[in-house]
């Protein structure tokens, strides 16, 4: 049984939040940042907590979190044997694993905001807010805290906010927060079409997996049972670009949103093609019962709906892969910039979305993903391609549409996104932190 109490809730009660702000930080000494630790981890909220206000229909206003990196975990004092034992991915560090990733060019490190890829990087305190009067309230708080402990840098923020208050949507327009993963034990139930329950080691050290495997936990026990491997990923949209790119490529409104939905493999409501393969449908889209109930294998093998390579198809092949959902990642996401209204030419201010992905294994799920599904140029078959949303694209790489009796295929695709930063974290357990801050001792 999952320890609701010991978890941070990050990850396991449900995401409602339109906004919030993470805050990165350093710390100048181990003392310094165990003082601010020992007071903060009072402020976080078990999953216990975050599931129960969900069972009455409420949110918690303004939950805030926090993990580490491995210099982080360093910095408060754990010693270089004992990091040792955690994920060789998280110990290197994102920077170091961008060859893998495909940060490379225009996507590498030494381009990143905010200090993120610095060995600077200790901590990352990450606060949602359910209305734009409980950020107000929580930052004001959360800056008096920083404020009364001067031994801990900001290195930088960032705010995010929903881009659309309607509706959970990104900056292109796409309906998000479709297809999420549920881990068995929280009592939330997947909706149809998606993979049944996980198990509770997939995403949470200390417990079985989904073959039944309980892999050993890093040292010490008190600092790593519980806990969750975090990746942050920040990326720019390029909005005007991929608007242009439509008018570019397709002659009418209509044939422009079909080309964008091929691209995706939704429509912008969320109606997937596979249900909806010749116009949108926003009613399918607005139904939580019928928008992610299809697969490929049986409905959609060769893509005449939606393409081999669409993004959707990339990030989650469903049926037509093996262990699927042995790559799957529990996901929180929130937009950040202002949205470019409908029409507007490209304006050069920033705009994107926030990644924060949770699992147990970096390099089987998050790692695995990027390299063998989003920027795989031979994806099951296909050929010169990448994810045509967040694959690594330079130009040189194609888009091919199935189609009677001939295909199309687009030459030379445009980056639409841009990484702008990203960290391997480690959200640790809510008695680790009290470890860490040296107010609790080990029990292991």
């Amino acid at each position: 049984m999952l320890e609701l109490e010991d978890i941070q809730a990050l990850f396991i009660a449900p995401p409602r939040y339109p906004f919030g702000r993470y805050t990165f930080v350093s710390f100048d000494s181990t003392d310094a940042g165990r003082a601010w630790l020992a007071q903060l981890v009072n402020q976080i909220p078990s999953a216990k907590v975050g599931l129960d206000a969900h069972a009455s229909g409420q949110v918690l206003p303004s939950p805030v979190y926090v993990a580490f990196t491995a210099n982080g975990l360093r910095a408060l004092g754990v010693d270089d044997a004992s990091v040792s034992t955690f994920a060789e991915e998280f110990v290197a560090g994102m920077p170091a694993r961008a060859e893998i990733l495909g940060d490379t060019g225009p996507n590498s490190p030494e381009h990143w905001d905010g200090d993120v890829a610095s060995d600077r990087l200790h901590a990352a305190v990450l606060l949602f807010a359910s209305d734009a009067d409980a950020l107000t309230q929580r930052l004001a708080e959360l800056e008096a805290f920083l404020a009364a402990h001067p031994g801990v840098t900001v290195l930088s923020f960032i705010d995010l906010a929903a881009a659309n208050m309607s509706r959970p949507v990104e900056h292109f327009g796409y309906r998000d927060r479709i297809s999420v993963v549920q881990i068995e034990g929280t009592g939330l139930e997947p909706v149809p079409g998606s993979f049944p329950p996980s198990k509770p080691g997939e995403f949470v050290l200390g417990y079985p997996d989904d073959v039944g495997v309980v892999a050993a936990l890093p040292k010490p026990e008190a600092l790593s049972r519980n806990g969750t491997y975090l990746v942050y990923r920040k990326l720019q949209q390029h909005v005007g670009a991929f608007r242009d790119f439509l008018s570019q490529n397709a002659a009418t409104p209509d044939e422009q949103e079909l080309l964008a939905a091929k691209m995706m493999g939704r429509w912008r409501s969320g109606a997937p093609l596979v249900l909806a393969p010749e116009r949108d449908d926003p009613l399918l889209g607005e139904d939580p019962l019928r928008n992610n109930d299809f697969n490929y294998g049986q409905m959609d093998p060769i893509g005449y709906a939606a393409p081999v390579g669409s993004h959707i198809r990339r990030v989650n092949p469903r049926d037509t892969e093996l262990n699927v959902q042995r790559h799957l990642m529990v996901r929180r996401g929130l937009t950040y910039g202002p949205a470019l209204p409908e029409g507007a030419e490209e304006d050069g201010v920033e705009r994107g979305l926030t990644l924060l992905a949770g699992c147990a294994r970096i390099n089987d799920q998050f790692e695995f993903v990027q390299q063998v599904w989003v920027n795989d140029t031979e994806f099951m078959g296909i050929k010169n391609e990448r994810d045509p949303i967040t694959g690594a694209q330079d130009g040189t790489f194609d888009m091919t549409i199935p189609k009677k009796p001939f295909k199309k295929v687009i030459k030379g695709l445009p980056a639409f996104t841009t990484v702008k930063g990203g960290a391997y974290l480690f959200l640790p357990g809510l008695r680790a932190l009290r470890y860490l801050a040296g107010i609790e001792q080990e029990s292991h």
